[in-house]
């Protein structure tokens, strides 16, 4: 819509053109901060860059709520920002002054002329029709025109007004509790620590929660969680600036003072210590073992030097109930274990040799009586097997060492001597309940040998011959053990040499079928139809004793497809099966079953594959 030419701005009655520039040079009756009056002039079109009133060219205002009929007055940037300042340093409402924005409204859109104005940051655009930026303007102009009351009149018309109540302060959102760890009662603390520790041991676990709080330092400090402690050096392997030797020596020192201010308040109920690679400082930890730990019971030493008279000596006298020694693989003298068995005496229970040439002079002084209560006792080569035979007089260790639970002879070659009068048969161990005499194919041990070993043992519950390829079913039907659990006839190592073809089988399974849980026959010479008439026994009316059966190794035997679905098929309980290497049986069958589902997998297979030709 067009602009009337008398009322277009309100400011000269001659029309106004697109296009047309207020000029605000002249005009006395401009407002305050303008300069001058606003006129019309038409700009120049051919004049130079720097000729030019403005530098930068008025852009054109679109407005998406425009009328597209209403007309654009451009403002020039000079005036427009001089206008804003007018405009911000107007006097406050309620002064009678007149601003600059009153001024512009009146002259250029007054009252009655139907027009009203829309203000952007460089141009005015006056709209047709009255809007409600007008009606805007005239409330605003009424609000101003009120006088407001005295400073006195409104102060105490603020004092008598009553103040509202301060709302409520919401209280901020509780974040968690810095200190959860000390409400946790130090006995639930000890408990969950015990837990962790009978896994996986004090260190480094305790050292670690003891940096948490206080509360846990308390509980990670509590004796009866440090029973049982395993120390173990850094490797003296690594590369350090004076080599291997020194920093494997340094490292014992620093730990070794470590211990100096732990062992004292924590290791007080110490149980069980095992000492690994300590080359150095042996005798200073067994100083400090035999000073704080009153309660200690088991030691072990692997692969410790440097072990004397002296230190094992004052072990004993300072560790009243110590009744458990470890020394295999260990550089200990035979003098050092001589000493320590005759101070201990009959309090000791339980020892671990490794056979060496000085292992003689320790099993004299436990044959002269040494330790009567001795209950386990353990001999085994090195790394390294040795090839001496061990010579052991039965009747002497029988007599000796009583009270014998378990002798354990393993990966040497025994060399039993004669019983010294003939026909004087020994007192035997009449508390045997495990012998293990595994070792080479080119063992000692004979049937005769066994019998005198085991005279006197019927609460025998654990064989294990593997190896010992003199021994002969017969034999092991005479033994005087009428409940045998475990039974191992099989290869020892990693042998694979089927050893001679023997007979008798029958005998081992009706003597032990309503006991055995473990039987171990791998390797055995046994032919088809013996093994098939031992592992018949096993096929009686399910629910009786023979489901004790769990496991059963017949690696490398003659053992076939029906024999071993009837010991499936008979034996529900069976976990372990061992058949591989077995020539009698199909292909893709010849291996290791562990668990229910695998055997019964297996006897599957076996009820489904096409019988193989004889």
């Amino acid at each position: 819509m067009a602009l009337p030419p008398a009322q277009g701005l309100g400011l000269n009655p001659e029309p106004v053109g697109p296009g047309m520039w207020l000029n605000h040079s002249k005009d006395s009756n401009a407002p305050p901060g303008t300069g001058g009056n606003p006129g019309l002039t038409r700009p120049r079109v051919a004049r130079s860059r720097k000729s030019r009133p403005f530098r930068h060219r008025s852009r054109p205002f679109r407005s998406s709520g425009a009328d597209p009929g209403a007309r654009r007055v451009a403002m020039a940037p000079g005036v427009a920002r001089r206008a804003r300042r007018r405009v911000r340093g107007a006097p406050p409402a309620g002064s009678r002054g007149r601003s600059a924005e009153d001024w512009w409204w009146d002259r250029l859109a007054p009252s009655g002329s139907g027009y009203h104005l829309l203000q952007s940051d460089s141009m005015l655009l006056v709209l047709p029709g009255p809007g409600p930026s007008r009606a805007r303007a005239h409330r605003r102009v009424a609000r101003r025109s009120q006088r407001l009351p005295p400073l006195g009149a409104r102060a105490a018309a603020a004092k008598a007004r009553p103040r509202p109540a301060p709302a409520p302060v919401p209280a901020p959102p509780q974040a968690p509790d810095p200190g959860w760890g000390d409400r946790i009662p130090l006995e639930i603390l000890l408990q969950i620590f015990g837990l962790l520790v009978a896994v996986d041991g004090p260190m480094p676990f305790l050292g670690r929660a003891a940096r948490v709080c206080r509360r846990w330092h308390e509980a990670a400090s509590q004796p009866a969680l440090w029973h049982t402690v395993t120390l173990s050096p850094p490797l003296a392997g690594r590369p350090t600036k004076g080599g291997a030797k020194a920093g494997g020596a340094k490292a014992e020192e620093k730990l070794l003072a470590s211990l100096e201010c732990l062992m004292p308040s924590r290791f007080s109920q110490l149980q069980k210590l095992t000492l690994i690679h300590w080359k150095s400082q042996v005798h200073s930890v067994l100083k400090l073992v035999s000073e704080s730990c009153p309660r200690l019971t088991f030691l072990k030493l692997s692969d410790c030097h440097g072990v004397t008279p002296d230190t094992l000596i004052m072990l004993a006298r300072g560790c009243p109930q110590l009744h458990s020694l470890d020394v295999q693989h260990s550089m200990v003298e035979s003098t050092a274990m001589v000493s320590f068995l005759e101070e201990v005496g009959p309090r000791m229970r339980k020892l671990w040799l490794t056979y060496s040439s000085q292992t003689t002079a320790i099993l004299g002084a436990l044959l002269g009586s040494c330790c009567p209560q001795l209950q386990v006792l353990e001999v085994s080569s090195g790394i390294n097997p040795n090839t001496t035979p061990l010579q052991l007089p039965v009747e002497a260790l029988q007599k000796g060492c009583p009270q014998l639970q378990v002798l354990r002879l393993l990966n040497l070659m025994w060399l039993p001597k004669p019983s010294g009068r003939v026909g004087t048969p020994g007192p035997g161990f009449p508390n045997l309940e495990e012998l293990c005499l595994a070792g080479p194919t080119c063992s000692f041990v004979s049937d005769e040998a066994l019998g005198r070993l085991l005279r006197g043992s019927p609460n025998l519950r654990l064989l294990d011959l593997r190896g010992c390829a003199r021994i002969t079913p017969a034999g092991l039907c005479d033994l005087p053990c009428q409940e045998l659990q475990q039974l191992h006839l099989g290869l020892y190592g990693m042998s694979d040499r089927l050893t001679l073809a023997k007979e008798g089988s029958p005998l081992l399974t009706h003597k032990w079928c309503h006991t055995l849980r473990e039987l171990d026959l791998s390797g055995q010479g046994f032919s088809e139809k013996d093994l098939e008439q031992a592992l018949a026994v096993f096929s009686g009316t399910p629910g009786h004793s023979h489901a004790t059966l769990c496991s059963l190794n017949l690696r490398g035997t003659r053992v076939t497809p029906s024999t071993v679905s009837s010991v499936i098929s008979s034996c529900p309980g069976l976990l372990y099966l061992n058949l591989e290497s077995c020539r009698c049986l199909p292909r893709g069958l010849k291996r290791a079953y562990r668990g229910p589902e695998e055997v019964r997998w297996c006897l599957e297979q076996l009820l489904t594959s096409p019988p193989s030709p004889s």
